[in-house]
């Protein structure tokens, strides 16, 4: 038996600018969501939101909240998360942000990798896998 994949985007999203990776936000394959790493970019205006960690951290969370909702899915159904960081002295910042969307009882599997750079001016991206 195939497994059906889906991709989801998010409706009324802006393109992303400075010519896309070839990547999909998020696909639906069988009972599991795989949400790519999400930047902390504005899905309206498609810039990338400035500010501190905590901002930053906060609008990535909101990204993958809204990839996993267009799924049919939520933040309490991730079961594995991976984040990705600039700095590893944000991680008490982050966690104190990263804490406040998943359920203090069952938080999902988690992997912080300290990341030297990558393209773009952020300091995080989050990537999860949730049950559909």
């Amino acid at each position: 038996m195939a497994i059906k994949k889906e991709v989801i985007r998010l409706p009324g999203a802006a393109a992303p600018s400075g010519g896309a990776a070839p990547l999909s936000p998020a696909i639906r394959a069988g009972d599991f969501v795989f949400v790519s790493g999400q930047p902390p970019r504005d899905p309206a205006s498609g810039k990338m939101v400035s500010g501190d960690i905590e901002a930053q951290t906060r609008q990535v969370l909101e990204n993958v909240k809204a990839l996993l909702e267009a799924a049919g899915s939520s933040m309490d159904k991730v079961v594995n998360a991976t984040v990705y960081c600039s700095n590893s002295a944000y991680f008490n910042r982050v966690n104190a942000v990263y804490r406040t969307y998943f359920p203090a009882d069952a938080p999902p599997t988690r992997t912080f990798v300290t990341v030297g750079s990558w393209p773009g001016e952020f300091d995080i991206e989050i990537a999860c896998i949730a049950i559909g």
